[in-house]
């Protein structure tokens, strides 16, 4: 338990710092075992088993969103019990998260296993990439319980207040796959079904490890799992609902703007691919900077030190606009020579360099979403935040990017996109300014209900 963090005293921009760097650190680790991933996949077995991957893979999540908004409510709900110093409510609550992500874990593994085919018609997968992205598919949603396991690990130590110990499972996963992959892939031969088979292995290697890990040192309050009480289950229901359908929201979204891309030929697929990895390492201090909020402002709202809570927004806000800045102009100056660790397809290279120098001037934009959404989720106010969402997605981003790509060509991709991320900011500014998510008392509600 020492290193677990309490956040309702102590100097905030410093905790800030402190606690942010580790989860982003982490959040590196998970996208460079994406990277490590893409680069085997491309230069072994070419740009269409990458562009398998990559319509497989945002199949996979959009399967999956569901249950990782769900598990994403783990740091609103045990932070506050955190900050209340419950030790008796975070070992209840605990316990039927774990029961709950379980089940469900299950089922949706099942599902994608049988289902992969139809799915993957659904997004318009190019026929000489199908049956790579069906089997890729198929491998990883036997795996979803392992994906899901050891992240929902890292979550429930982060809701505690304890950034550092979760990046020792995701390096053990990254070096197992880093190693897996080239031998699963080239010395045995396996192509595409080796690069899931490391992924999983991996995955599930630093599962059994963080589970041992975490029991061994006694830092998470874990019990034998039993049946929940009904009105545990009905928090988690009544925040994880509209926890999943935000995670369904984006990840259909992203889903839906893929089936844009995928009209515009194999190359466009391949370049958005290796963009798209290269744009989630350069998102890393938002995802962490939200992450970090939430449990920050989490433990706070327990306790109601609303003060500290708006000191926490406004110093996440300006962490983010100085680092988003920053590397914006870092994929402005290296957007080509990124684009071509993972491919050499001339149109695909050429695509994916301008879809980044496009969308690198709007990240700042989508990092205060990050934030303050954040700040608010940690309130339990998970409706509202769905809304901002369906807005974002629905109404502003995939609207615009097909749109754009109507009047522009391929090029419009990335203007939709950044225009959408301006927007849907602002949105997210006046909620979070004018909303009533501060009055939300999740757990005197559910004791009423």
């Amino acid at each position: 338990m020492k290193r677990q963090q309490d956040f309702t005293e102590g100097n905030i921009l410093k905790q800030l710092f402190i606690f942010s760097g580790p989860i982003m650190f982490t959040q590196l680790l998970q996208v460079s075992y994406q990277f490590a991933d893409s680069l085997w996949v491309g230069n072994l077995l070419g740009a269409n088993a990458l562009g398998s991957v990559a319509v497989s893979s945002t199949v996979i999540f959009t399967m999956l969103s569901f249950i990782i908004g769900i598990n994403n409510t783990t740091l609103t709900v045990l932070s506050q019990q955190k900050g209340r110093d419950n030790e008796q409510g975070l070992k209840r609550y605990l316990n039927a998260f774990v029961v709950t992500l379980t089940v469900m874990a299950i089922v949706m593994g099942l599902v994608g296993f049988f289902a992969a085919t139809p799915l993957l018609h659904l997004l318009g997968t190019p026929e000489a990439m199908l049956a790579d992205a069906r089997t890729y598919l198929r491998i990883n949603a036997l795996g979803i319980v392992f994906l899901l396991g050891y992240n929902f690990i890292g979550t429930v130590l982060r809701a505690l207040g304890d950034s550092r110990t979760p990046m020792q499972f995701v390096l053990l996963a990254v070096l197992l796959n880093i190693l897996l992959d080239p031998i699963f892939i080239a010395v045995f031969d396996l192509g595409i079904y080796g690069a899931a088979l490391a992924t999983i292995s991996s995955q599930g290697v630093a599962f059994l490890y963080g589970v041992i890990f975490v029991l061994k040192n006694d830092m998470v309050p874990f019990t034998v799992p039993r049946l929940p009480k009904w009105k545990e289950v009905k928090l988690i229901l009544n925040l994880g609902i509209p926890a999943g359908l935000q995670m369904a929201s984006i990840s259909a979204g992203s889903a839906a703007i893929m089936s844009v891309v995928t009209s515009h030929g194999e190359g466009v697929v391949a370049g958005f691919s290796a963009a798209q990895r290269l744009d989630s390492l350069f998102m890393l201090p938002a995802h962490a900077l939200g992450t970090a909020v939430n449990s920050m402002a989490g433990q706070n709202i327990g306790v109601n030190k609303w003060e500290r809570v708006h000191k926490i927004s406004y110093y996440g806000v300006l962490y983010n606009l100085s680092v988003m800045i920053l590397f914006a102009l870092l994929i402005i100056l290296f957007a080509e020579f990124g684009i071509r660790l993972f491919i050499d397809e001339e149109h695909a290279v050429q695509f994916g360099s301008e879809y980044l120098m496009i969308v690198a001037f709007f990240y700042p934009f989508l990092g205060i979403n990050f934030v303050l959404n954040g700040i608010v989720r940690a309130s339990g106010a998970m409706y509202q935040v769905l809304v901002l969402n369906i807005i974002s997605f629905w109404v502003l981003r995939y609207p615009l990017t097909y749109l754009l790509s109507q009047l522009l060509g391929e090029k419009g991709i990335g203007y939709g996109m950044g225009i959408s991320f301006v927007i849907s900011s602002m949105f997210a500014f006046l909620y979070f300014r004018y909303g009533n998510w501060r009055k939300k008392d999740i757990f005197n509600q559910t004791e009423k209900g």
